[in-house]
Order: C-alpha cells, then sequence, then structure tokens
C-alpha cells in the first residue's frame, strides 16, 4: 500500500557531488529536510508560522540507508509519510530516481517541538497535521 502524502520533484545540481561525481551523502540530508518543509507549507504550516506561534520543530533522530546513489543531471522524487508516535513525528521519506523509480534513500526521521524552548507534547503540530497523520494504534 502507498502511503506516500506528499512528493517534491528536485533536480541535482552539480555542486553537491563529491569527488567520485554522485551526490555526497550529506545532501541528502537537505533534500529530506527540504521534502519537510515543503510538506509542511502544503498543509497549512510553515516553519515561519511556526515560529510566529513559538513552535521550534527539531529533530531527534534520523536513521538513513543509502541505496542508489544520485549523479549529475538526475532528477528526483522525494515521497514521505508521517505518523504521530507518543510525543514524536516520525517522517518517513523516500528518494526515487525519477526515471527508473530505483530508491536513492529510505529515512525515518524522528521530530519533537519545542515550546518556549521546552520539549512539549506537540498538541498544535499534531492538529495542524491531523489530516496528515498516520494513525497511531
Amino acid at each position: 500500500m502507498d502511503k506516500f502524502i506528499f512528493e517534491l520533484e528536485l533536480d541535482v545540481r552539480d555542486y553537491e557531488l563529491d569527488s567520485e561525481g554522485i551526490v555526497n551523502n550529506a545532501n541528502y540530508l537537505h533534500y529530506l529536510e527540504h521534502t519537510r518543509h515543503a510538506f509542511c507549507k502544503h498543509a497549512g504550516y510553515s516553519f515561519a508560522q511556526m515560529e510566529a506561534d513559538g513552535i521550534t520543530p527539531v529533530l531527534s533522530r534520523v536513521e538513513i540507508d543509502y541505496k542508489k546513489p544520485l549523479k549529475s543531471g538526475d532528477t528526483m522524487v522525494s515521497k514521505l509519510w508521517v505518523e504521530g508516535k507518543g510525543v514524536r513525528f516520525i517522517f518517513h521519506q523516500t528518494i526515487f530516481h525519477k526515471d527508473s523509480g530505483d530508491i536513492a534513500v529510505k529515512a525515518d526521521v524522528s521530530v519533537v517541538t519545542l515550546e518556549g524552548g521546552k520539549l512539549s507534547r506537540g498538541e498544535k503540530l499534531f492538529n495542524a497535521f491531523k489530516d496528515y497523520l498516520e494513525p497511531n494504534p
């Protein structure tokens, strides 16, 4: 079953390559972050709005598997789905090679929220994203 609720198409830029001619591993973290930010804006609660409301989402854990590298000239499709688990939001993200459909990267990214500089239960974000969250059994 395809759980993805959001996708974003991105092109590899030449300055993101390493000496082997493939995308440097750290740049995948940027692609994943850019996709999460675009998702939040799409869902109606941008990072600028969160900041104005005193909410700061922060990463608590990133688990990433590198499958097939992206190269110069490649276009990728970055997809995600999200679940709420306790005080965490877990973004399940996959980046695909657009032309072949092969997986470049799979990642699980855990995010917690701070309100007023203190860890919160994330109620405001859970409410904002309730229509997109995978039900938590």
